[in-house]
């Protein structure tokens, strides 16, 4: 079965957008080399993201004005969005709008995933709904030399210690990639 994991950067002191929503200060720090992302994303099978962080790659992509972008950045891998209202796809763009319960639409989810593994982008929420629900397997969070005054968080709900096993801690760059292990719930 494949796994379920909540991959995002992170601040210092726990946001994931700033107040407008916006990455912009996440681009401000030099990346890590490019084959620890790539080794990640040959494991995905499927994107999982929320609304907002959708709209946020459409717009600073350009991905509705140069769909073949979107190729490029995710492949041919199914993008599941959750969403209460219409959203544009890009042409040719395997996006699949849903809504309701994550625990209602992770079969059609892990369906798509095959036998590779499950990447929750965004947003904290979505992630949070995931681990709530008992989904959620790996936490992996890359933190980043910065802080915020406010803005979007990692995870909007309180999370214990005994949810949670650190398996790794490794420097990718200016980053910190710490991989946690999440416990099993009602899956």
């Amino acid at each position: 079965m494949p796994r379920i994991i909540f991959y995002t950067a992170t601040t210092l002191n726990g946001f994931i957008a700033d107040e407008h929503d916006s990455l912009e200060w996440l681009f401000a720090v030099e990346p890590p080399p490019p084959e620890h992302y790539e080794r990640f994303l040959d494991g995905v099978g499927v994107l999982v993201e929320g609304s907002t962080t959708y709209e946020w790659v459409l717009a600073f992509e350009r991905l509705l004005e140069e769909p073949a972008k979107w190729g490029a950045l995710y492949g041919d891998r199914p993008t599941f969005v959750f969403t209460s209202r219409g959203l544009p796809i890009p042409e040719g763009a395997d996006v699949r709008l849903v809504s309701g319960d994550v625990r209602a639409v992770v079969g059609q989810v892990r369906d798509a995933a095959g036998t590779r593994d499950i990447w929750v982008v965004g947003g904290g929420d979505l992630a949070g709904q995931f681990l709530a629900a008992g989904l959620l397997d790996e936490i992996r969070i890359a933190v980043a030399p910065v802080a915020l005054t406010g803005g979007a968080p990692l995870l909007p709900l309180r999370v214990e210690s005994d949810r949670l096993t650190l398996r790794s801690v490794e420097q990718q760059g200016q980053f910190a990639v710490l991989t946690y292990d999440v416990a099993a719930g009602d899956r």
